[in-house]
């Protein structure tokens, strides 16, 4: 290993670490002295003050060179794309911004790097730059990509298309502070990114504190980007067709002294005057840019510079280390050497950054802190008679939603499909859907609290970010749609178990499963989402609930809100169905996962264990047929599968919010011990799991198979075997 550089009495003891220092800098005396923002302050008092763009210029030097001895350390991660705009970002932090969100995963060593400087990372134990070189891609440490768990950083990042919906939800919630978020030129081709900032800004005119910052670098991950043959005219005349006022665009090539061929260049190639007239233009962009954005302009910042700018190679070759780029590879010490800064710029750059913004990120990010939200006080749940009228599931939780909504004026609920089709048109009444035209037949109002674009991955994405920046939401959909949003909301459920705080569990209502979309062929017939949830209990914060009737999904609902850092999915019909429940009886199901509805004797036990609430009509004509045949049945409805798993078989101890309550065996073997054990569900059979590895009996599955276009939901489910009649001579099969 190369020995890294002993520290002098003079060199500041959080650079131990680092590799190479340079013996001085250009115009460091006249303009390095004292920091530019001063003590007490915040930001730069002067964008156009030249000693504010040098030490801006110092600033993102420095970023450059962290990314690249944190990664090279390992021979690993992503320096390239967060180079190409460190010009941007040292602006944005210089002007006092530090609320800012990223949608690349690849950019984690970057906003590594700035939490270290600005010493947020102290607050987990990184206080020197060799113990962020130690900790950087390791367990308990600095991920690959952007984790909640790490101080100072706002939101997750990974699956591309996603950081809009973030830093979005954070100016909803926060009207007074700005929220930059960097989208690469690969990334903005990721289908949904400006449509759904297109339709809230439509939602939400006023609200335009969030600032896409585009990394226009010419190169996503392995080739050039799709973009990089636009001009200039024709990327502002995107964003202007794409409804934003304001297009504040820097490109170096402007700036070049150089004659580097190509549209993109590198600015560190400049002559020292050239770059500090680059940097000064990145400087007065960012502080034009985030002005219109805080004066109720949608702005972008674009800022058009090569990808890998001042790293180990350019373009691509940027993108990430290989096993060859360790500290020993003469392209990562001849970089490492271009970037170095003296012991003193080390110091002047951490100065400012901890001063910017009012302190570390760690201490003043929004998300470092719990919001506040009103008390909702006792819901008027209502309980109807068990053996009484058919009652819609769906409808009775949405009066509660309307309830929530009207007590909570910053909830919101988002549906791509129309809550009056899933039967929860009683919120669209009560909370209005939020429209630039009034429209009272359609419930319509500029104020209104119901989101609905016709894109779950907005959907999604607003609501799961609402929640993980510390609000309450709903996301409403079809079962057979809500895949299309499933990413983002896989991503902050996640987020959600590594949180540092607490934060409401993020809750939807999934409505017309597949069993109710036989008429519509197989394209709305879509289970598998079912498979998706029943892999995540295994995540430990994640609750697919099954109330089997309108009384069970208002108690399921009740206690959602209760709850911190879950990922609660509400799966129910959108059909008149029996009341089979009370109350107390699904508050027990929430605790043990299940209740048995029904049980009589016989000479053997079978147990008929039913997720769903049409699954329950044949498994109760089932019951009655092994009745008469002598036959004992226990029909037992599986309300919360993730309390029927093993504790070691979830990694629900480390969870932020930690939820270790599952049934023992004893109460197990009292709901599913028998004979034989027949597992019933209109989904994904993998939902069946905790009950299939914990059984000891003679026991099979009946499960969705495939869709076809069907008129009713009997049909459907004959169509997949889950007959009353097929029930019935596997249960007697078993217990022969």
């Amino acid at each position: 290993m190369t020995a890294v550089t002993p520290l002098s009495s003079t060199t500041p003891a959080f650079c131990e670490g680092i590799q190479y220092f340079a013996d001085s800098l250009p115009q460091f005396e006249t303009y390095g002295k004292t920091p530019a923002i001063a003590a007490n302050q915040s930001a730069i008092a002067d964008p156009t003050d030249p000693a504010a763009v040098y030490q801006t210029l110092l600033a993102a030097d420095a970023l450059r060179y962290m990314i690249l001895q944190v990664t090279a350390s390992k021979a690993s991660g992503h320096p390239g794309g967060f180079a190409s705009q460190v010009e941007a970002y040292a602006a944005l932090v210089m002007l006092g911004y530090k609320n800012i969100l990223t949608e690349v995963g690849h950019h984690a060593p970057g906003f590594y790097s700035a939490m270290f400087i600005d010493r947020s990372l102290e607050d987990m134990g990184i206080s020197t730059v060799q113990q962020l070189r130690d900790r950087f891609r390791e367990q308990h440490g600095l991920l690959g990509h952007l984790s909640g768990f790490i101080p100072g950083i706002l939101a997750p990042a990974g699956p591309l298309g996603q950081g809009q919906h973030f830093a979005m939800s954070a100016a909803l919630l926060h009207r007074d502070k700005l929220f930059p978020f960097t989208v690469g030129d690969g990334g903005l081709g990721e289908p949904y990114v400006m449509s759904s900032m297109a339709h809230f800004h439509t939602a939400y005119p006023d609200v335009t504190n969030f600032l896409p910052v585009l990394v226009w670098n010419g190169y996503s991950q392995e080739h050039h980007s799709m973009v990089s043959t636009q001009s200039n005219e024709r990327m502002t005349a995107y964003w202007h067709g794409n409804g934003f006022e304001e297009i504040v665009l820097v490109d170096a090539k402007d700036f070049d002294d150089q004659n580097q061929p190509g549209d993109y260049v590198d600015s560190t190639a400049f002559s020292f005057e050239r770059r500090l007239a680059f940097t000064q233009a990145v400087l007065q962009a960012a502080d034009k840019a985030a002005c219109a954005a805080l004066g109720g302009k949608l702005t972008v910042f674009i800022i058009k510079q090569l990808k890998g700018a001042g790293v180990h190679a350019r373009g691509s070759k940027s993108h990430n280390l290989y096993a060859h780029h360790t500290l020993e590879n003469a392209e990562v010490i001849a970089a490492l050497k271009a970037r170095a800064l003296t012991p003193a710029a080390w110091e002047l750059v951490r100065t400012n950054a901890e001063r910017a913004g009012g302190g570390p990120a760690a201490k003043t990010s929004v998300t470092e802190s719990v919001l506040p939200i009103p008390d909702l006080g006792e819901l008027p749940l209502e309980e109807f008679p068990v053996g009484g009228d058919n009652q819609v599931s769906t409808t009775a939780m949405g009066r509660l939603v309307g309830t929530v909504g009207e007590r909570d004026r910053q909830f919101v609920v988002t549906n791509a499909d129309g809550n009056e089709a899933s039967g929860i048109g009683n919120i669209n009444q009560a909370l209005k859907v939020i429209h630039p035209t009034t429209d009272p037949l359609y419930n319509q109002s500029p104020n209104g609290q119901v989101y609905e674009p016709l894109s779950e991955d907005a959907c999604a994405g607003l609501a799961a970010g609402l929640a993980l920046m510390g609000g309450r939401s709903l996301w409403c959909s079809y079962e057979s749609f809500a895949i299309n949003g499933l990413p983002i909301w896989q991503t902050v459920t996640q987020a959600m178990a590594e949180l540092r705080r607490s934060t409401p569990s993020t809750v939807t209502l999934f409505t017309a499963g597949a069993l109710e979309q036989g008429r519509n062929g197989w394209t709305h017939q879509r289970p598998e989402i079912e498979a998706y949830f029943a892999g995540m209990m295994r995540n430990g914060n994640v609750f697919p609930l099954f109330p089997p009737d309108a009384n069970s999904i208002q108690v399921c609902y009740d206690w959602a809100l209760s709850t911190q850092n879950k990922g609660i999915v509400i799966t129910a019909s959108k059909s008149p169905l029996p009341i089979r429940t009370t109350f107390k009886q699904t508050q027990q199901a929430l605790r043990d996962g299940a209740i048995a509805l029904q049980e009589t004797s016989g000479s053997k036990t079978v147990v008929l264990a039913t997720i769903g609430d049409m699954t329950l009509i044949p498994a109760l004509e089932a019951a009655d047929q092994l009745q008469s045949q002598g036959i004992g049945v226990r029909v037992v409805s599986i309300v919360s599968p993730r309390r029927l798993y093993r504790p070691s078989d979830v990694a629900w101890d480390i969870c932020s919010e930690p939820d270790g309550d599952f049934l023992d065996d004893a109460k197990f073997e009292s709901l599913f011990g028998g004979d034989a054990l027949i597992g019933i569900t209109g989904g994904a059979s993998g939902m069946l799991e905790p009950i299939m590895l914990r059984s000891t009996a003679k026991r099979d599955t009946f499960a969705w198979k495939r869709g076809e276009t069907t008129a009713t939901a009997t049909q459907l489910m004959e169509f997949n075997g889950i007959t009353a009649a097929a029930l019935t001579q596997r249960a007697l099969e078993l217990v022969q």
